[in-house]
């Protein structure tokens, strides 16, 4: 779920010291064998005649950078497709580290390393011990395409959204009284729903 964390000051109050997320994070290396996946196999099955299916029964080819993404989607993880020689210089070990594809798209390997870092450099390193909000931002029917569309659009109203946000949260703290206090953000945008189906949102 796509979402808006808006951060409040709260002064005079110590807060425990809390862990760095990366040290849960670290773990021996192990190849994830993307090819032993549900997902790989039914791509690796039929993505040339879904691509076939495509070109022959719609006016408009499949965009290049869906075809782009599943084809290295079916690279990534595999020792064919390139690695890396690690050895360790105090035992002499050496282990074989397959590269990745980097995709966004459908590689739930690439995806979850990149959740995962961006959320232990949020937590250790961007936003301090203070109390959070999530805020999600649904939009109507009718623009769900535009924003699918255009990366602009959808930049522009993720901005228009935060400055609403700290905006209320200015007003509230003048309401209470509240001096010292100062709001940020962090968005994240997500264009699909549960289903995946196409629901852009921030």
């Amino acid at each position: 779920m796509g979402s808006c964390g808006a951060v409040q000051e709260r002064a005079g109050r110590e807060q425990p010291e809390r862990p760095h997320a990366s040290e849960s994070l670290a773990r021996p290396y192990r190849r994830h064998e993307a090819e032993r996946t549900v997902l790989y196999q039914i791509v690796s099955e039929h993505l040339e005649t879904f691509l076939d299916e495509v070109h022959s029964h719609y006016d408009k080819p499949l965009p290049a950078y869906v075809e782009k993404e599943l084809r290295e989607f079916m690279k990534c993880g595999l020792l064919p497709y390139g690695f890396l020689r690690a050895r360790c210089k105090r035992c002499g070990n050496e282990l074989l580290v397959a590269l990745s594809c980097k995709r966004r798209g459908v590689c739930c390997s690439c995806n979850a390393r990149r959740m995962c870092a961006t959320a232990a450099h949020l937590t250790d390193r961007l936003i301090p011990d203070v109390p959070l909000r999530q805020w999600v931002l649904s939009v109507p029917y009718e623009l769900r395409l535009l924003l699918a569309r255009s990366a602009d659009a959808l930049s522009a109203v993720g901005r228009i959204f935060v400055q609403e946000i700290l905006r209320f949260q200015r007003q509230q703290a003048q309401t209470h009284r509240l001096a010292h206090t100062r709001g940020a953000a962090v968005l994240f945008p997500q264009r699909f729903g549960d289903s995946l189906n196409l629901i852009p949102r921030a």
